[in-house]
């Protein structure tokens, strides 16, 4: 019985893409100082009684690279749309031009640099405690199957595969984080 054990290793692969996809959309959302549409994908508007992302309520353009506009779609819908940007924590004002809001990026200083480094440092943190989480999950399945009498040798092999894919996935993150965190302090 435990010697046909076969660990689905393609099903951790894809929950560590799941952690490296996530942590990709999280770095997207961290200025560099320079505009960038998605930027805006973590800022929900209330629209119509449910929270709905920005994308969903107006055209978000890049016309310069010191700014993004957005062509809200529904005059009443202008109002929330500023307000879920202040609210935001972004750190850029918006400017009503119309169904327009212009929000021109500022350039960072060097104190806000560091803050936005951390930042990029602590979803990364996320990204490896969601590797580790699933490198526990192939662990524990792999002792269930050496409690049902898998051999040894067996064991040690499965352990050895969930590790190095888990030691890969934390390269990738660090390799990630270390890029991000460059484009961050580039001035």
């Amino acid at each position: 019985m435990a010697d046909d054990f076969l660990l689905d290793t393609d099903d951790l692969k894809r929950r560590m893409d799941g952690a490296m996809a996530n942590l990709r959309t999280e770095f997207a959302s961290l200025r560099t100082g320079r505009a960038s549409a998605s930027m805006l994908e973590p800022v929900m508007v209330d629209a119509y009684g449910s929270m709905t992302p920005i994308n969903q309520v107006g055209t978000v353009n890049v016309p310069e690279p010191r700014m993004v506009t957005i062509n809200v779609w529904d005059k009443g819908l202008v109002g929330k749309v500023e307000k879920a940007i202040r609210e935001s924590g972004l750190g850029i004002n918006p400017q009503l031009n119309g169904t327009i809001i212009m929000l021109p990026i500022p350039e960072l200083n060097e104190e806000r640099r560091r803050d936005l480094t951390k930042v990029a440092g602590q979803y990364a943190e996320h990204a490896r405690v969601s590797v580790r989480n699933i490198r526990r999950d192939g662990m524990d399945q792999i002792k269930k199957a050496k409690a049902d009498g898998m051999s040894e040798d067996d064991q040690k092999f499965w352990e050895t595969e969930v590790q190095e894919l888990t030691d890969d996935y934390i390269k990738r993150i660090d390799s990630a984080l270390e890029t991000k965190q460059d484009e961050i302090m580039q001035v």
